[in-house]
């Protein structure tokens, strides 16, 4: 039964948990694309939502206050005020999305992709694309 088991959390010590988190929405917002496993990727997403919402409702003084109580670089708060508050300017929620990539190799753990939507990073290319491109010697 799931009785008082609603809560978002990681089952680590306090402090440890909540430095992953930081350090789990700072490189989501850095790099726009992360591989974890799915529960922390379930932690983190309202996080990053609230973040890039903060930015786009408050005054820049209180938004990068409030980024900064979560993000551990200076950069990532740059990047949302700058880059990622005019982005999502016409979206009104939903800025990430999270990609199932299967089962850990070592311990089976689902592994998801969290990345920001209408994000500037290329696509990897797929075996499908390797196979059909030809190099002319």
């Amino acid at each position: 039964m799931r009785h008082k088991h609603s809560r978002l959390r990681l089952r680590h010590k306090p402090a440890y948990s909540r430095a992953m988190q930081r350090n789990l929405v700072t490189s989501v917002l850095l790099y726009e694309s992360i591989r974890t496993t799915k529960k922390r990727a379930e932690v983190v997403q309202p996080i990053v939502e609230k973040i890039i919402t903060a930015a786009k409702t408050k005054d820049a003084r209180n938004a990068i206050r409030s980024i900064n109580a979560f993000v551990m670089d200076k950069n990532a708060c740059r990047k949302v005020m700058e880059l990622l508050k005019d982005r999502y300017s016409k979206r009104t929620s939903g800025f990430t999305r999270m990609t199932a990539l299967g089962l850990r190799k070592g311990d089976g753990a689902k592994m998801v992709t969290l990345e920001l939507i209408d994000s500037e990073v290329p696509a990897k290319a797929t075996k499908a694309n390797a196979s059909t491109t030809t190099v002319k010697a």
